[in-house]
């Protein structure tokens, strides 16, 4: 039934391995927050490699606001075209998102393969999806990246083929070629919302048995894995690349407290992360929205760490997740250069080196505070001795700091966690 359309598919799949990538940066208007362009070209480079490319070029301009035909304007196409005279190159990667008559006419008049940054991304994550359902969310965002393109694609397979004769036919595989897209991702959204619906019962699961749950988030490449590795021995995949790994993990990590927590590490963010991949894998990151708290591991040796950290809060705030306690968990101290950042800047900050295994107690002892106090109320309560079964109950959930016995019941002080509140209060002499 597929089959037309999944050839379709092959002729997109950018394996650019091998291929001599030059790179392209326009810094648009006069965004006094937007980052350096040297800085978003070495970052689009390290996107380039981890896809297998070879780099052999870069290219940045500033405009006021795009081309509406080729997004660089005819200057810089005849200085692109001119290039390849010097350096010959096969594939031309944008840092910025281009339209598809755009990248159409790129592509006709330099004669080269091009790419923008989502392509890149989407690319990476394809190769880096191991379970089924990561491939699931990689597919589904792939699909709608390539929907509005085809038009693009069957103008190339028309030259191949020749012109007249063939436009025809073209326009009807077209629409039929769209028709299977929509109808794969119908099926998709349902196998995904199975996901969604698994992993709600296993919250809800966490939630029955008083399991904490802590997030991870953070820019691609900070060190979450190596942070989960660290304190749980996951053997979570943990390389120096830039979406290393894309699979969530989670594991339960005993506190000094003696509390179990549940660490679930996420998809690494980017900044301009496509909103595709964002809805695609809504049910991966629906475990930052059910968590507890969330553990923000910023990169502190990065040349752009403070950014990286705006880039985070600003996809934290699309995800409709921005009151929740968190922990920033200021990583690679071990390969700071020069002055160490300022913790005023940053919401209960912990230095670690995640690698070398510096900081590690402090961090597990704030994260048992931060829950602590997030979780749990302190109170006083005198329990008739009618209902001993209160009195368990606070034995097995809460902490008690002192326990008497007196003529009317148990006087018991501690903190418990809120959700078995509402049965003490009854008996509350006081509480904070």
């Amino acid at each position: 039934m597929y089959a037309e359309a999944w050839i379709l598919l092959d002729f997109t799949q950018h394996n650019i391995g091998r291929e001599r990538a030059v790179l392209v940066c326009v810094a648009l208007g006069n965004d006094a927050d937007r980052w350096p362009v040297q800085e978003s070209l070495r970052e689009l480079a390290s996107l380039a490699r981890t896809a297998g490319a070879r780099v052999v070029a870069t290219r940045h301009q500033q405009r006021r606001k795009p081309d509406t035909t080729t997004f660089i304007g005819k200057g810089k196409v005849a200085e692109l075209k001119s290039l390849q005279h010097e350096q010959p190159y096969d594939l031309l990667i944008f840092d910025n998102d281009l339209t598809p008559s755009q990248q159409r006419n790129l592509e006709e008049q330099l004669d080269v393969k091009v790419l923008d940054r989502t392509a890149l991304i989407l690319d990476i994550f394809a190769t880096r999806a191991q379970t089924s359902e990561g491939k699931l969310q990689v597919e589904m965002a792939q699909l709608t990246y390539l929907l509005p393109r085809l038009s693009t694609l069957w103008v190339k397979f028309s030259r191949l083929g020749g012109g007249i004769g063939t436009r025809g036919p073209g326009e009807t595989q077209i629409e039929s070629d769209r028709r299977l897209i929509r109808q794969r991702l119908s099926h998709l959204r349902s196998r995904l919302d199975a996901v969604r619906a698994r992993r709600s019962r296993q919250r809800a699961r966490r939630t029955v048995n008083d399991m904490p749950v802590a997030s991870l988030v953070g820019y691609t490449n900070s060190g979450k894995s190596t942070l989960l590795n660290a304190v749980s021995q996951a053997g979570v995949l943990a390389e120096d690349k830039l979406f290393a790994t894309l699979d969530p993990t989670t594991r339960r990590v005993k506190l000094p407290t003696g509390l179990e927590v549940v660490l679930s590490d996420t998809v690494g963010f980017i900044r301009h992360l496509p909103p595709s991949l964002i809805a695609a894998f809504r049910a991966t990151l629906e475990e930052i929205q059910a968590a507890d708290l969330l553990l923000h591991v910023v990169d502190a040796s990065h040349s752009q760490c403070e950014r990286q950290v705006a880039a985070v809060y600003e996809t934290l705030t699309d995800l409709g997740i921005e009151d929740k306690p968190i922990i920033t968990v200021l990583n690679k101290i071990d390969q700071l250069e020069g002055l160490a950042p300022n913790l005023a800047d940053y919401p209960n900050p912990v230095l670690v080196s995640a690698r070398e295994g510096d900081g590690l107690d402090t961090l597990l002892d704030t994260v048992a505070q931060t829950l602590n106090a997030q979780l749990s109320v302190d109170v006083q309560v005198r329990i008739p001795y009618q209902e001993g079964r209160l009195v368990s109950l606070f034995h097995q959930r809460g902490s008690i700091r002192r326990e008497r016995h007196g003529a009317d019941g148990t006087v018991i002080e501690g903190t418990l966690p809120r959700k078995y509140w509402p049965v003490l209060r009854p008996y509350a002499i006081g509480s904070s």
